[in-house]
This record gives structure tokens, C-alpha cells and sequence, in this order.
């Protein structure tokens, strides 16, 4: 069954401005508005947060949000403006989430995760990632997955939690109480249902179908089968024009697993071919099966590093050809090169000794395609143990940092500093005991203190901060690496509590 998500960005248009005024002739200290025009006639369109709270509301007269608020910041519509910036999220969300995206405008990107959720750990990993990265752009996104597009859709806007799991088969619980506006209908049948009483979805949805469509037509028994799961709803997956993309077109529809590996590998074959033609090599590849029905399924495979390699790119889909489910038949397979990387020939240099080379990339390859992250771990120049570390590709290459420590270091570091009661003998004494998650250890032997100090060129909160870490062994030879929050003197310098921060093997 597919999984459809629905990702709402509800200040797009605010932040796109924000984003684009190099100059930063805007304030960010008084209301910002959009204000659109038709004819005469001048409208809110969009407004922060400020403005908001000053009481400014979408599809205000402009002249009376103006008198409203003082100094307020007025800027024209541009609406291919925010066409652009959503098709380019839209892009960049195909290459990082699902093979199949699509734009669902003005506000939003839709996604077909079926099959490609385990590539992100997971729906409630996948689905917080993307809110965690669309925050570190500067973008404010509510992410919703759901069985249908529609119900994604509706309960991302209705809603205010940053994610959302709607399980199989329970978008009824979710979506009844909903107002008819969200339903995707044009506001003049919401504004009729409206008069006639209806108020929520589940109202509309218990009604007899016959009376609404002989005076509205069929579209609100479309909208409410596809809101509901009944009726399938193709994405029209967005495809920049120098994407690389073969396909095959089946005069018969065909659906033994056979005959899609046939294809599929000439299909490769194929993809291949023009990739050496433009001295590229894929990363990440999708395999879009179009059925007789006008549904999409979609198979990504990725690669450490880039390749044109025809037998094995086949090896990767081949082994996952019996994810497909055919159902009435397959008339179109297509196969996208939605990642490359330059990828130069490499002539291997000729020895007399034969000499044996280990490439693990096709390890890594068979491991992520299975849905694990596969990455190294990397050196940052920083005193700070949690900032010393980052995470970087597996085939990635070398990096110009290292660490120079003196001091062992744990082979586990925590996510986060776990506090711990201490018995110790301030300011420089090592703890005689600790208490840690309820469990009290005593110390038989300790090393330490080793200070480190904060980062002040980089945070001015960190001007006096200091950490005191002592390496610590208890009676049945567990040892821990733990710190003190401050110099154990003074108060400026932290809190002077105690926490553990890594466990040695």
C-alpha cells in the first residue's frame, strides 16, 4: 500500500523574502506583509509572525492592515517567485527523500515514500529529519504520512505538530472532524455546503452521494475517495530537464519478474551508455514502474561513490526486483539517474606482481540499499569532545584536520552529558563515588583532573566556562569518563555539577 507524505510549508513566502534581501533592508523588528492585487483591489496574501500577532489576517484589505499597524513593511506578491523556490526544494527534496516528488503548489511538496522510507530508518526518522532540515535552512515545514495524498494533505494544514503518523487504515480518526475547506475543493461548493449546514469532512462523508453530485457534480465524491484512500491519485514526479532518464514502453503490459529483469538490465545497459558519454557516473538511480492502473512504484538504489558499472548497478536492482508488485500489468519502465558525480576512466597501471586491492565500496553499497547509514567518523579541530567529532561519508576523502590529544579519550561518547551525584573533595580532588541512573559505583582508582576551556572565539557565552574531566574506574573494573561543569571555585565558570560523558571498553 502506498505511503504517501505531504510536506506544508506554511511561511514560504515570508521566508523566501527574508532569504533574498541580501541588502537587509528589511527589519526583522516590525510586521512583514505580502500584498497581492487584482484590478484595484490590494490584499494581505502572506504575513509573519508579527504581523499576525498585531492582528493582520490573510485576505485583510491592505489599507486596513496599514491602519492597523504602524511602520508596517508591505511587499508585492510575486508568485513565479514562489513557483521557483518551491520548485527547487522540490528538487532537492527528490534527490534526498524518494523517487517520486512532485510540487503540490502554492505551499507545498508531496512525496510517494513507499519503498524508500528504510533508506531514512524509518517513517517517524525520515519524517523528522525533514523537519530538522528544512529548520536548518531557515524554512518552517509540518510533515505528514499518510495512505492517501489527500488526507497527508489535509492534515498537514489542519494541524500545528511539526510531524505526524497517520497508521494504515485509520485516516477516518483523522481527518472527520476537519473543516470542509481542507477537502481540496473550490471555495464556491465549500461556501454552498457551507449554507446547507455542512461543516466538518466526516459530516459530508456520511451523507448520500446522489443529492451532492446532482447539484455539485462529481468532484466531491472524488475528493472524498481520494481524501479516504478509495481512489488512487497519481504524483506527476517533477523531472529537471538535464536529468538523465531512459525508459521502455510495453506494447503488452508485462508482470513476470523475468521479463522485468530482462528489461531492467537493458535499461541499464542503456543508462550507462549515456552516462560515458557525458563523463558521469550515477550515485543514486530510480527505478519507476508505470502500471496499466496510472500508478507509480519506485525503486532507489544508491552507490558510495559514483559508477557506471553495468553489472553491477543490475546486481543492486535485481536484488530487489521481488519488491515489485505488478497488479494488472507494467506498461512503462524508466530508469533515472537523479545523482551524478564526474567519473573519469582510470587505466589500472600494469605490474608483474600481481597485487591484491580491497574496494569495499560494493559492501557499502549492499549495506545502505538495505537501509543502514554507512559513514566514518571525522576529526574537527575543537577542545570540546562532542564538537571534535563529525560524521562524514564512507568513501569520503581525507580531511586536513586531526586530533592531537594527550589525554585518553572514551570509545563511547554519550549524545548527551548524563548528570551524576558525586561525593568529591572540591576543587581538585577526584570523586570518591558517583551515583549513576539510580545505580551508586564507587571509585577505586581515578586520573585527571584535565581541564578543558570554552570556545569564546566562536560563543561569547563560553568567555569563562570550564570543564574539569577525570577518568574514573570502580570496583568491578568499569571505567567511566565524567566531568565537572565549572573550576569547582567559581560560579562563573559553570554550574559546578557533575555529569558522564563517555564509558571507556
Amino acid at each position: 500500500m502506498p505511503r504517501v507524505v505531504s510536506i506544508y510549508l506554511p511561511e514560504l513566502t515570508i521566508e523566501r523574502i527574508r532569504r533574498t534581501d541580501g541588502a537587509k533592508e528589511l527589519s526583522l523588528d516590525h510586521p512583514l506583509v505580502v500584498v497581492a492585487r487584482s484590478g484595484s483591489k490590494r490584499w494581505i496574501s502572506a504575513a509573519d509572525i508579527k504581523a499576525r500577532e498585531a492582528g493582520i489576517r490573510v485576505g485583510m484589505p491592505a489599507a486596513k492592515a496599514q491602519a492597523i499597524v504602524r511602520g508596517l513593511q508591505m511587499i508585492d506578491a510575486d508568485p513565479a517567485a514562489d513557483t521557483a523556490a518551491l520548485e527547487r526544494i522540490t528538487l532537492w527534496a527528490l534527490t534526498h527523500y524518494s523517487p517520486i516528488v512532485a510540487m503540490d503548489a502554492p505551499d507545498g511538496i508531496v512525496m510517494d515514500t513507499e519503498g524508500a522510507d528504510h533508506l531514512q530508518g524509518g517513517e517517524a526518522l525520515m519524517l523528522s529529519g525533514i523537519v530538522n532540515r528544512f529548520h536548518a535552512r531557515g524554512l518552517t515545514a509540518r510533515v505528514v504520512v499518510a495512505d492517501s495524498w489527500g488526507a497527508a494533505h489535509a492534515v498537514a494544514r489542519a494541524g500545528s505538530h511539526d510531524t505526524v503518523i497517520v497508521p494504515h487504515g485509520e485516516i477516518a480518526r483523522f481527518v472527520e472532524r476537519l473543516p470542509l475547506s481542507f477537502l481540496r475543493l473550490v471555495p464556491e461548493i465549500v461556501t454552498s455546503l457551507r449554507t446547507l449546514g455542512f461543516q466538518r469532512i466526516g459530516e459530508l462523508a456520511a451523507t448520500p452521494r446522489a443529492p451532492l453530485a446532482l447539484r455539485f457534480g462529481p468532484e466531491i465524491g472524488r475528493r472524498l475517495d481520494q481524501l479516504y484512500g478509495r481512489m488512487p491519485e497519481p504524483i506527476d514526479p517533477i523531472r529537471p530537464a538535464e536529468l538523465i532518464e531512459v525508459s521502455r514502453t510495453f506494447a503488452e503490459p508485462i508482470g513476470a519478474p523475468e521479463t522485468i529483469e530482462k528489461y531492467m538490465t537493458r535499461l541499464v545497459a542503456q543508462l550507462c551508455l549515456e552516462l560515458q558519454k557525458r563523463g558521469l557516473g550515477a550515485r543514486r538511480i530510480d527505478l519507476i514502474v508505470h502500471k496499466v492502473d496510472n500508478t507509480l512504484q519506485a525503486i532507489r538504489a544508491g552507490t558510495a561513490r559514483a559508477a557506471r558499472d553495468v553489472a553491477w548497478l543490475t546486481k543492486l536492482f535485481r536484488d530487489r526486483i521481488e519488491k515489485i508488485e505488478p497488479g494488472f500489468g507494467i506498461e512503462k519502465l524508466s530508469l533515472v539517474a537523479v545523482m551524478t558525480e564526474p567519473l573519469a576512466e582510470a587505466q589500472k597501471a600494469s605490474s608483474l606482481i600481481e597485487e591484491e586491492t580491497v574496494d569495499i565500496a560494493p559492501l557499502i553499497d549492499v549495506i545502505g540499499n538495505r537501509g543502514q547509514r554507512v559513514y566514518r567518523l571525522g576529526p574537527v579541530a575543537s577542545d570540546v569532545p562532542e564538537r571534535s567529532v563529525r560524521l562524514m561519508g564512507a568513501l569520503s576523502g581525507e580531511v586536513s584536520a586531526c586530533w592531537t590529544l594527550h589525554w585518553p579519550r572514551p570509545v563511547r561518547l554519550l549524545a548527551q552529558p548524563e548528570p551524576i551525584e558525586v561525593i568529591a573533595l572540591l576543587p581538585d580532588h577526584p570523586p570518591v563515588s558517583i551515583t549513576w541512573r539510580g545505580k551508586r559505583l564507587r571509585v577505586k582508582r581515578a586520573d585527571g583532573p584535565e581541564r578543558i576551556f570554552g570556545e569564546w572565539w566562536t560563543r561569547s557565552s563560553e568567555y569563562e566556562a570550564v570543564r574539569d574531566y577525570f577518568v574514573i574506574e570502580d570496583e568491578a573494573g568499569k571505567r567511566l569518563w565524567i566531568f565537572r561543569s565549572g573550576d569547582g571555585v567559581d560560579t562563573a565558570t559553570g554550574s559546578h555539577r557533575w555529569f558522564l560523558h563517555g564509558i571507556f571498553s
